[in-house]
């Protein structure tokens, strides 16, 4: 697993950076396209999922506190997609990229700094 170097705050208390919703880039003649996805939670909070040419699969949140759509999160799922860990990270646009070791038990986020995660501690406190 290749890691990017340096290291960056986090806090579950965080500012978010609100954005319009994104679609993806990648053409299809019907409707509706197969590149996106949106989930309604039931607490108001919605998770969209697109692909962009040369970025993959990018997720964005929304927060009905923040009445905005958010992309500083970097979530990992363990088991059968039931379990989730969760970290907003503060004062950060979002993560461009995310490494998973080949046994699974280790994630790095990065953009230009890291974020970890393992199984056995979750996310990294800094």
């Amino acid at each position: 697993m290749k890691e990017p170097s340096g290291s960056a705050s986090t806090s579950p208390e965080s500012t978010v950076y609100a954005s319009k919703l994104q679609k993806s880039d990648l053409p299809w003649s019907g409707s509706p396209s197969p590149y996106n996805a949106e989930v309604k939670l039931g607490d108001g909070r919605r998770v969209a999922l697109h692909y962009r040419q040369g970025k993959g699969l990018v997720g964005q949140h929304y927060s009905p506190r923040a009445k905005a759509w958010t992309e500083s999160i970097a979530a990992v799922a363990t088991g059968g997609l039931t379990d989730w860990s969760v970290n907003v990270t503060k004062n950060f646009g979002g993560w461009e990229r995310a490494s998973v070791s080949d046994d699974g038990q280790r994630v790095v986020f990065g953009r230009g700094t890291v974020l970890r995660w393992s199984r056995d501690n979750g996310f990294e406190r800094l």
